[in-house]
C-alpha cells in the first residue's frame, strides 16, 4: 500500500490530524487513523468530531448532482465522500475529481450509463444497462426492417424482370424489314437480356444483402437475454447486501446507544452488575461493528463484481454495435455496387441496338426489299402504229 499522493482535493479537505490516506493495490483509497488504527473506506471529515449521518433525502446529494427518478422511487443516503443511488455508492461531489474517464475522449458505453433513469414510458426506472440492451434490441430490429426493404425491392426487380421477358416475346411489328428490321428485332431481344440482367440482380439482392440482414447473429435476442439476466442477478445481490449493511449499521447503532445508556446509569450508581452489564454491552457493540463491517465488505465485494460486469459487458455491446453498423454498411455498398452493375449491364444490352439503329440505311432497305419483291424492270412503251 503506498501514501495518498497530493492533489488538489487533498489541498481543499484536508483531514484531521491524526488521519492518513493510503491507496490498497487495487487502486481505491482508504484512511487510517494513526491513533486507535482504525480503518474505513470513508474519507474523515475535516473537523474532528464530526459526526457521519446516513440520511435519506433527495436534498441530501451535492448540488449539481443529476438524479432522474422520484422520491419515491429513489433510495439515497450520503457521508461526507459518498452517496448511494438505489443501492450503488457513487462519489461525492469532492471526490469526483479524482475519478478518470475509463475510455476518454471516445464516448465509450463503459463510462456514460452508470446511473438509473426514469422509464419514459411509466412510473417506475431503468437501469443504464437496460437503456444499452434496448439500443442493441433497437438497432437488431432496424436491421430487420431493412431487410424486409430489401425483400420489397426484389419483389419489384423479380416483377419488372417478368414483365419485360413477357413483352419480349409479344410478335408486334415484327414483319418490319432490312435494316430496321434488324434493329427492331435486336430491341426485342435486348429486353430479353434485360429482364436476365434483373433477374441476376434480384438474385444477387436475395443471397448477398436480404440474407445477411436475417442471418446475422440470429441468437441476437437470446445473446441480450443472458446479458441481462446476469447483470440483474449482480445487481439484485448488490440490493441484498446494502440491505444487509444498512441492518447492521441498525443494529451498531442500537448497540451503542445500549452502551452509552450503560455507561450514563454507571456514572449515576456504581454497582458491580452494571459495570458486567456494560461489558456485555462492550462486547455486543464490538461484535455489531464485526459485522458491519463483514457486510460492508461483502457490499463491496459484490459492487466491484457488479462495475467489472458492467464495464466488459458494456465494452462487448459497444462492439457488438459496431460490428452491426459496419456489417450493415457493408452491404449497402454492395447494394450500390449491384445497382452500379445491373446499370452497366443494361447498357450493355442496349449497346447492339444503337449500333444498328446507327446503321438503319432506308436506301439499302429499299434496295433489299426491291430485289425481293420486284416484279419486273421493263417499263411499259407507247403504242406504236
Amino acid at each position: 500500500d503506498s501514501p495518498e499522493p497530493p492533489n488538489s482535493i487533498s489541498a481543499m479537505y484536508p483531514l484531521p490530524p491524526q488521519w492518513r490516506c493510503y491507496m490498497s493495490p487495487q487502486g481505491r483509497r482508504y484512511y487510517v487513523n494513526t491513533t486507535n488504527n482504525e480503518t474505513t473506506w470513508e474519507r474523515p471529515s475535516s473537523t474532528p468530531g464530526t459526526p457521519k449521518m446516513s440520511l435519506r433525502h433527495k436534498n441530501s446529494l451535492p448540488a449539481g448532482t443529476a438524479i432522474y427518478l422520484s422520491p419515491s422511487e429513489l433510495s439515497i443516503s450520503s457521508t461526507s465522500s459518498s452517496f448511494v443511488i438505489n443501492c450503488v455508492t457513487f462519489p461525492s461531489l469532492a471526490c469526483m475529481p479524482e475519478q478518470q474517464l475509463l475510455k476518454p475522449n471516445e464516448w465509450s458505453y463503459c463510462d456514460y450509463f452508470w446511473t438509473d433513469k426514469k422509464d419514459p414510458q411509466g412510473n417506475g426506472c431503468i437501469t443504464g444497462f437496460e437503456v444499452l440492451l434496448q439500443k442493441q434490441l433497437k438497432g437488431k430490429q432496424m436491421q430487420k426492417e431493412m431487410a424486409e426493404f430489401i425483400r420489397e425491392r426484389i419483389k419489384i426487380e423479380e416483377e419488372y424482370a417478368k414483365n419485360l421477358s413477357k413483352l419480349s416475346q409479344i410478335p408486334l411489328a415484327s414483319q418490319e424489314e432490312g435494316t430496321l428490321g434488324e434493329a427492331w428485332a435486336q430491341l426485342k431481344k435486348s429486353l430479353a437480356d434485360e429482364a436476365e440482367v434483373h433477374l441476376k440482380f434480384s438474385s444477387k439482392l436475395q443471397s448477398e444483402v436480404e440474407k445477411p440482414f436475417l442471418t446475422f447473429r440470429e441468437n441476437f435476442k437470446k445473446d441480450m437475454k443472458r446479458f441481462d439476466h446476469h447483470i440483474a442477478d449482480l445487481r439484485k445481490q448488490l440490493v441484498g447486501r446494502y440491505a444487509a449493511v444498512e441492518k447492521a449499521r441498525k443494529a451498531l447503532a442500537d448497540r451503542q446507544k445500549e452502551l452509552e445508556l450503560k455507561t450514563q446509569q454507571l456514572e449515576i450508581k456504581l454497582s458491580n452488575k452494571i459495570e458486567e452489564d456494560i461489558k456485555k454491552a462492550r462486547r455486543k457493540s464490538t461484535q455489531a461493528g464485526d459485522d458491519l463491517m463483514r457486510c460492508v465488505d461483502l457490499y463491496n465485494q459484490s459492487q466491484s463484481k457488479w462495475f467489472e460486469e458492467m464495464v466488459t459487458t458494456s465494452l462487448e455491446l459497444e462492439r457488438l454495435e459496431l460490428e452491426r453498423v459496419e456489417m450493415i454498411r457493408q452491404h449497402l455498398c454492395q447494394y450500390t455496387t449491384l445497382r452500379h452493375e445491373t446499370d452497366m449491364f443494361n447498357q450493355s444490352t442496349m449497346e447492339p441496338v444503337d449500333q444498328l439503329l446507327q446503321c438503319v440505311d432506308p436506301a439499302k432497305d429499299r434496295e433489299l426489299w426491291v430485289r425481293e419483291n420486284k416484279t419486273g424492270e421493263i417499263r411499259p412503251v407507247d403504242i406504236e402504229i
